[in-house]
C-alpha cells in the first residue's frame, strides 16, 4: 500500500501539511460523514480509526465496497463517492487529515523536496487505485459465483506469487467484494473444496489446481 508520506520525515510532514493548508477532523464511531465529501474536491488521509464505504443499491440494499484503515486515502478525486448512492461510515473513533485537491495542484513552488515526494506518492497511489479497480472489474465481469471466486483466486495468487490465499478480514467482506450472497459463496467454496480445487483452513485457502 502506498503511503502519501513515504520518504517524508516527521518535521517535513508538518511543514507539508501547513503548506497545503490541511485540516484535521475527528469523528466518533458510527458517524456518517457524507457531508464531508458532497461537492468537495478533497483528499482524506486516515490518521487513526477506520471507515466503511457503502454502496446503496436501487432497492435500498447496502453493500460494503471498501474498508479503509490507518494511512489509507479516500476522496471523490480517487473514487466516485460523491454520488447519493454512497455512504461513508466511521467504524470507530476516526481522525482524518483533509487536504483540498485544488491547493495541491495549484501550488507552483517546487523547491521543497518533501512536496515533490508527496506528489510522487500521490501519482503512485492513483496508479495503485487504477490497478485495484481493474482487478475488481475483471472479477465482477464474471457471471457466476464460482467464476468470480476463481478469478479472485487467480489475481491474488499471481499478485502474491503464492498458491496460499488469505481471506482479508472476514468471509462476509469477501462476499461484499465479489458482489455475491454470503451463503451462496459459502456453498460454492464447499463445492470447490469437495471437487479438489482448493483446501480451506480457517481464513487460509490453498489452490490445488
Amino acid at each position: 500500500m502506498i503511503n502519501l508520506f513515504n520518504n517524508i520525515g516527521q518535521g517535513n510532514k508538518v511543514k507539508l501539511l501547513k503548506l497545503l493548508e490541511a485540516n484535521i477532523f475527528t469523528y466518533q464511531e458510527n458517524v456518517y460523514i457524507n457531508n464531508l465529501v458532497k461537492d468537495n474536491n478533497f483528499i482524506a488521509i486516515i490518521l487513526t480509526g477506520d471507515i466503511d464505504i457503502i454502496k446503496i443499491n436501487y432497492d435500498g440494499q447496502e453493500t460494503i465496497i471498501d474498508t479503509l484503515t490507518k494511512d489509507e486515502v479516500f476522496g471523490n478525486i480517487i473514487t466516485n463517492i460523491n454520488s447519493e448512492n454512497y455512504e461513508i461510515l466511521t467504524k470507530s473513533r476516526t481522525k482524518l487529515i483533509i487536504i483540498d485537491y485544488d491547493t495541491i495542484i495549484n501550488y507552483e513552488e517546487t523547491k521543497y523536496q518533501y512536496y515533490n515526494e508527496f506528489i510522487k506518492n500521490l501519482l503512485l497511489l492513483y496508479n495503485e487505485k487504477i490497478i485495484a479497480n481493474n482487478e475488481r472489474i475483471s472479477i465482477l465481469s464474471e457471471k457466476t459465483i464460482r467464476n468470480r471466486l476463481l478469478e479472485y483466486f487467480r489475481i491474488t495468487s499471481l499478485k502474491n506469487n503464492s498458491k496460499n490465499i488469505y481471506v482479508p478480514s472476514t468471509y462476509i467482506k469477501l462476499a461484499d467484494y465479489l458482489g455475491v450472497d454470503r451463503s451462496a459463496m459459502a456453498r460454492e467454496l464447499k463445492y470447490l473444496k469437495e471437487e479438489g480445487f482448493i483446501k480451506i483452513q480457517n481464513k487460509k485457502i490453498t489452490l490445488l489446481y
